[in-house]
């Protein structure tokens, strides 16, 4: 397939911080690809520079086969961008602001209007922008980067904050985005979420990609071992440590939980003593790689 973006080597210094350091990836046309990372990764940094809203130190970037720095105007009506923290005109409404939006871009008014329902707020048209709900806001500011019809789509953590209904719902509307052939690259601290939405992954740290590709492939290279779950009195911890298969064994007075590498040796040991009563088996995830790449300690 044709590549959307391309990303070379790319750098970025802040006095003695390497914000970014040197990151190198592509993402193809149609494709959902997700940048991963803890805070101050290089997340954020490394998408402006893609979108032309910061200037690289070293690298190249190409976007729809064009350069987006310095700010480019044959490319700029082509994406579409969905900053960490949006900005309305103050008094607005739903409709008057993506109209305005829209105006930029010379979208028809109609047109415009006929996003707020691609978003779900057909029926918020009307309302102001500071009565609407968080989850409202974060659709209206995705529908102003998509008024324009732009072939990419750039998001930095669009669900932050939002409640779980909130998320699953943006979900289902970025699904219907890039199903229609938009290209998407989205920055996300949400591992389900990546997991969930995303074609690739690149998971950054100190400014760099550690590891990139599909998530259940990066998911099946960690070979990390399964954790088999029962309520807690259909084992002891003695016997489940002595099933074969078994690597390790605990209970925590709620649910007794075996490690294992073997894990269908274990199912067929506790199927043979007839304790699988509430057995819940649960493998390794996106968060459990990304654990094992950045760590597990603190971020301020």
């Amino acid at each position: 397939m044709a590549q959307a973006i391309q990303v070379k080597d790319l750098r970025k210094r802040y006095g003695d911080v390497r914000a970014v350091d040197g990151v190198t990836f592509d993402v193809e046309e149609g494709e959902f690809f997700g940048i991963l990372g803890p805070n101050g990764a290089g997340k954020t940094t490394t998408l402006e520079i893609i979108e032309g809203l910061r200037r690289p130190d070293g690298g190249g970037v190409s976007v729809l086969g064009m350069a987006p720095w310095p700010r480019n105007d044959r490319l700029l009506p082509r994406i579409g961008v969905q900053l960490q923290a949006s900005s309305f005109f103050e008094r607005l409404t739903a409709r008057e602001q993506l109209r305005t939006f829209g105006s930029l871009y010379g979208v028809p008014a109609g047109k415009a209007d006929a996003m707020l329902g691609t978003v779900g707020l057909g029926d918020k048209a009307d309302v102001r922008v500071e009565k609407l709900s968080g989850g409202q806001a974060q659709r209206l500011s995705i529908a102003c980067a998509l008024v324009h019809d732009p072939e990419v789509v750039f998001l930095d953590e669009p669900t932050a904050a939002l409640d779980p209904q909130a998320r699953r719902n943006l979900w289902d509307i970025l699904r219907g985005i890039n199903t229609e052939g938009r290209t998407i690259v989205l920055t996300t601290h949400y591992m389900d979420e990546a997991e969930a939405l995303c074609d690739r992954v690149a998971i950054m740290d100190e400014g760099r990609v550690l590891r990139l590709g599909a998530p259940a492939v990066l998911v099946r290279g960690l070979e990390a071992p399964a954790r088999i779950s029962v309520p807690s009195g259909v084992l002891t911890a003695e016997e489940a440590r002595r099933l074969p298969g078994a690597d390790e064994a605990g209970d925590d007075g709620v649910s007794l939980t075996i490690i294992s590498r073997d894990p269908s040796a274990v199912v067929a040991a506790m199927a043979a003593e007839d304790a699988l009563d509430g057995v819940q088996i649960r493998g390794a995830t996106l968060e459990d790689v990304f654990l094992d790449l950045t760590g597990r300690e603190f971020r301020a």
